[in-house]
């Protein structure tokens, strides 16, 4: 046993001894708080070729023991690394190309792990640090919408574990590059885990080591995995396992971890893996990691999109529409968020407006255009235009998914949904799709092995709708991205007729055709200009916008929200 490891034994002895963090400890610094932003001149300098990332979980010390073996190539003169990773998580040892160092060439007071290089690299040289690491790491308080481990126990006291990283970022558990572009070119993970427990995680199970005093250690890969996709969870699993022969010609395996005890609400969720495959096969395009897996694991946390180990805590709740919303939604992310990521958090509407919009689709596939417009009618309400989607600026995680720092927050989900719905009825059904074949694969015509994980942004996503319809619907992304108020319909009834105009913000054009019906039936009015009229009898009864095709305000939806709001306030006070 080398001289660290005897080291964290007697740390991991005495921490046997002494109380456990409780929710939200140990603290972490703002640095390990925010996940993107601005990228640190010295991490810009890399690219992530590979990661090997050896863990130990031990539950009784809420521990964790890591070690992480990390390539790159520079892109620019290296001198030195500079990693993040949270300082709960002490190094006690770094090893650059095989040469230990001393301890005085590291440092991490912050969350940033600066490690000066034994010698400089040139542009195109290689360099592989090997990081030995660990302690007790910070614990959510409640994810997942806020990050960290989450050490819990099944229903019949067995430890049960996970983690969660999207807000925070990985440098909660493993040496990483928060940011988005920081991904690795692939992971290797290697889980021990106590004896009876399992560890499922990314991409393909390479195999799994018995070890003479009955733990396992669980050896996975994973291909350009998201910087929060990597995830760890353990516990008593039992799995369903099965396979899904794709339209497009390959077989895709399926699994499903769960809790002992709960197998036949636990097959009727796998039931549903096989046709909403084929639904965003059908509608989309093959699914991205065909040759790995769709995965997903029970977790003691609602949920999360861990590349192709996706996280489902939602208790195989019952809904309306006949399919679980969490696993569709989570499992949407595999498209847009895993397979095309976004490089700037601010654009984070293409992943989450995307994923919610896959469910009204989903409805709509299953059951057609009433289920579509009840999913969508209960999305809208929750829209709420205090802040523009987007910012046009560089920007964390916490800047955008919260309305205390600024951002546009749930807008991202639900009027992201009804952007893309709006968009959807502009262009038409074909145009939609390939606009979204474009962004998700970058080509038209994707096929298993002939595409891999990619970067887009709004702009991108723009010159795609550009580039499809020959249109330039500038006006479009304007009003409903870049602009926190909605634009208001004008109507006025005069002796010839109805007379129709946009009341866009700041007065901006809004041409955004119109659809009224009157006297059975329904004509469309261009809105040339941002104004329109027609003719209608007098006194004729008159429906503007009769299939819900626009996203505009609604005075109704602002007057039900001020109630609903001061309703909680009331319930809140009087409890």
């Amino acid at each position: 046993m080398t001289l660290h490891r005897i080291a964290f034994a007697l740390v991991c002895l005495a921490l046997t001894g002494a109380s456990l963090p409780n929710k939200g400890e140990p603290p972490i610094t703002a640095q390990t708080q925010k996940s993107g932003g601005p990228i640190d001149p010295d991490q810009a300098k890399l690219r992530f070729d590979a990661a090997d990332l050896a863990f130990e979980v031990l539950p009784d010390t809420q521990t964790l023991r890591g070690v992480a073996t990390l390539s790159f190539t520079a892109n620019a003169p290296l001198e030195r690394l500079v990693i993040d990773l949270d300082r709960n998580l002490p190094v006690d040892a770094i090893a650059i190309d095989g040469e230990a160092l001393a301890t005085a060439a590291w440092g991490n007071s912050e969350g940033k792990l600066s490690i000066a290089l034994p010698r400089p690299v040139p542009t195109g040289g290689k360099v592989t640090a090997r990081i030995s690491y660990g302690g007790q790491p910070h614990v959510a308080v409640k994810a997942p919408w806020d990050d960290g481990m989450v050490w819990a126990k099944t229903p019949t006291g067995e430890p049960w574990f996970a983690t969660t990283a999207e807000g925070s970022g990985c440098d909660l558990f493993w040496p990483c590059l928060d940011f988005p572009t920081g991904e690795p070119g692939v992971v290797t993970l290697h889980i021990t885990v106590p004896k009876g427990l399992k560890a499922p995680s990314n991409g393909t199970l390479l195999g799994v080591d018995p070890l003479p005093d009955g733990r396992t250690t669980w050896n996975w890969r994973v291909k350009q995995p998201n910087t929060y996709g990597i995830a760890l969870t353990v516990g008593p699993y039992e799995q369903i396992s099965g396979s899904y022969k794709s339209r497009y010609g390959n077989t895709i395996p399926l699994f499903y971890w769960y809790l002992p005890g709960e197998e036949e609400k636990a097959r009727g969720l796998f039931a549903e893996f096989a046709p909403t495959l084929d639904f965003f096969e059908s509608e989309i395009g093959p699914y991205p990691f065909g040759d790995e897996k769709l995965g997903v694991v029970e977790t003691p946390h609602k949920g999360m999109e861990h590349q192709t180990i996706n996280a489902y805590g939602n208790g195989y709740a019952k809904a309306p529409e006949g399919f679980d919303w969490l696993f569709h939604h989570e499992f949407a992310h595999e498209y847009f968020g895993n397979q095309m990521t976004v490089a700037n958090w601010d654009d984070y509407w293409l992943h989450e407006g995307y994923a919610s919009y896959m469910q009204p689709l989903y409805g709509r596939w299953r059951e057609g255009n009433a289920r579509y417009a009840t999913m969508l009618a209960d999305q809208r309400k929750n829209i709420a235009n205090l802040r523009p989607v987007i910012s046009g600026t560089v920007r964390t995680e916490e800047d955008v998914y919260e309305l205390a720092k600024g951002g546009p927050g749930q807008d991202i989900y639900y009027k992201g949904s009804w952007m893309l719905h709006a968009l959807r009825g502009l262009i038409g059904d074909r145009a939609f799709r390939s606009v979204t074949r474009l962004a998700v694969y970058g080509r038209i015509d994707p096929r298993p092995g002939n595409f891999t994980p990619r970067y887009t942004s709004t702009d991108e996503y723009e010159r795609i709708v550009r580039r499809v319809t020959g249109k330039d619907y500038g006006w479009f992304f304007d009003v409903y991205l870049r602009q926190a108020r909605l634009p208001e319909l004008i109507e006025t009834r005069t002796a010839r007729g109805l007379s129709l105009r946009w009341d866009a913000p700041g007065g901006r054009p809004f041409p955004m055709p119109i659809d009224v019906q009157s006297g059975g039936r329904v004509m469309r009015v261009p809105m040339t200009g941002g104004i329109g009229s027609l003719r209608v009898a007098k006194g004729a009864h008159v429906v503007i916008d009769p299939d819900a095709k626009l996203l505009r305000r609604s005075v109704a939806i602002e007057r039900y929200q001020a109630w609903r709001d001061a309703e909680a306030q009331r319930t809140k006070a009087s409890n």
